[in-house]
């Protein structure tokens, strides 16, 4: 029965092999209901959906690793999966802190910090409804309930369109920026859009990150480049197939001369 359901569940039959073989690091933005006319509804899962998936993980012989981890992984016979958000939103904290106190789990948070109190602005810029982010005290919260915080840049900035300069300020720029802010270490650095080249990753890895994520689908193990860490939609098999539908659509509604094109992204 639960092979015939898996394809409409989170964590079914071939997701939970998948995790088998390396550890999946889970990419979430947003824990509320999708609102009326948002541009990506599946960036966003809902407070008891969350909670329902952090039970199934629980349930399932899994915990929670820091990003570190995938770095010495040969395999997962551990059951290990890193939960990640993307952007810094404020109903991140509002709904899904005291479900991962329940089930013991750890996430990063990857900030913007040029946008720390204020709204998605890149996701306005392209008709998307706008979203309060963390400011200062809701971050110091983050970390005093016992997670990490990551560099998703400095504004936001796709890095395939910047000179070297720009780049830099938003990768090197940020990671200063939070930890002067913070007073803690700042190791792990989120690609905006998911959009990287050769030149933003080498740039990461002078500016001292010692991991990188993109959106591009798989699990981690040692050969994985840590500058190209890969990650899962929490999505069930119909889901990801739904959003790719989605964003299909999308693109050939919008010019492909938008600059918020996407060029690295994996649709997953």
């Amino acid at each position: 029965m639960i092979g015939w359901f898996s394809p409409i569940v989170f964590l079914g039959r071939r997701q939970r092999r998948l995790g088998t073989r390396g550890v999946p690091v889970f990419a979430y933005h947003k824990i509320a209901s999708p609102p009326p006319g948002t541009a990506d509804p599946f960036l966003y899962v809902s407070p008891a959906r969350f909670e329902s998936q952090l039970r199934a993980l629980k349930q399932a012989g899994w915990s929670s690793a820091p990003l570190a981890d995938t770095l010495a992984a040969s395999d997962n016979a551990a059951r290990k999966a890193v939960l990640t958000f993307d952007d810094g939103m404020a109903n991140v904290l509002e709904y899904a802190l005291q479900p991962l106190a329940r089930h013991q789990f750890r996430a990063i948070q990857f900030l913007v910090p040029g946008f720390l109190g204020r709204r998605n602005e890149w996701d306005i810029a392209k008709g998307d409804v706008p979203e309060k982010l963390m400011d200062e005290a809701q971050v110091r919260d983050w970390l005093a309930a016992g997670h990490e915080i990551g560099s998703h840049s400095m504004t936001h900035r796709n890095l395939r369109r910047l000179n070297p300069a720009e780049a830099r300020q938003e990768i090197a720029g940020s990671k200063k920026a939070l930890e002067d802010r913070f007073g803690v270490a700042v190791g792990h650095f989120c690609y905006p859009y998911g959009a990287w080249d050769e030149a933003a990753r080498d740039l990461v890895g002078e500016a001292g990150y010692r991991t990188a994520s993109t959106l591009l689908f798989g699990v981690n193990t040692l050969n994985t480049p840590r500058l190209q860490l890969r990650r899962i939609y929490p999505l069930s098999s119909l889901e990801l197939l739904a959003k790719i539908r989605h964003r299909l659509a999308r693109r050939i509604r919008q010019p492909w001369s938008s600059p918020q094109r996407q060029d690295n992204k994996c649709e997953q």
